[in-house]
């Protein structure tokens, strides 16, 4: 059984969320779930599960065989429930990343997963919802914001908040579908590259500026012993 979702935070503590919300739902007007994220506290629980608890009760393994029997090669099954986990954690906070050199909180106990009718990952959301910002930032000090020194602090702490939920992901489909670890990683660098890579062409920044986040991202991760750089497009 799901546990509650936290109680409800005041409304103005997450005016800054959703104003970016807002904004990653229009970087693809056609699709706006493809980078935004829900508040909890604003959701119903039906089709929605804590990642945390999805792992030990083995949700991924479930979603693997859905895909796996409508696909003929399980390989590519893997791949793309590795993937859609991979966005979840890291795909949609690092777009904010990217455009705005800013983040919410990707961590294991703080991340919820949306399916759709078929099982797949359609949505994720945030039980708690807190914007970290820069140091000057114009957001500094608003209710509902933390800021952090400079940005190598944000991208060192991103990667300590994104490692423990992409191990046990990583380890949870070694499992199930053999996927091994070397492939794993590059799915994990190419979202990073990704994001650096579509985001800046979809919200009119700058693409030298996402190529250098993008990149900075990738060397806090390798920097806590994550082989995302030397496994990039290893297949």
């Amino acid at each position: 059984m799901l546990e509650p979702v936290t109680m409800c935070p005041p409304r103005d503590s997450r005016i800054a969320f959703g104003r970016a919300c807002n904004r990653l739902r229009a970087l693809q007007p056609d699709h706006p779930r493809v980078y935004a994220v829900a508040a909890m506290s604003e959701q119903g629980k039906r089709r929605w599960w804590r990642l945390a608890d999805g792992i030990r009760e083995g949700r991924i393994e479930l979603m693997y065989r859905r895909h796996a029997a409508e696909m003929s090669n399980a390989d590519i099954a893997a791949e793309v429930v590795a993937t859609a986990l991979i966005h979840a954690v890291v795909g949609r906070v690092m777009a904010m990343v990217v455009a705005e050199g800013r983040a919410w909180d990707p961590g294991l106990e703080n991340l919820w997963i949306h399916t759709d009718n078929d099982g797949g990952i359609d949505w994720a959301g945030l039980a708690d919802t807190t914007i970290r910002v820069l140091d000057g930032d114009e957001l500094t000090g608003e209710p509902g914001v933390v800021a952090l020194p400079c940005e190598p602090a944000m991208y060192v702490w991103l990667a300590a908040r994104w490692e423990p939920a992409l191990t046990l992901v990583q380890e949870a489909l070694a499992r199930c579908a053999g996927l091994g670890a070397r492939r794993f990683w590059a799915l994990v660098a190419e979202s990073v590259v990704g994001a650096a890579t579509y985001v800046p062409a979809l919200s009119g920044t700058s693409s030298a500026e996402g190529a250098r986040r993008g990149q900075a991202m990738l060397a806090a991760l390798e920097d806590r012993g994550l082989p995302v750089r030397r496994t990039c497009f290893v297949r």
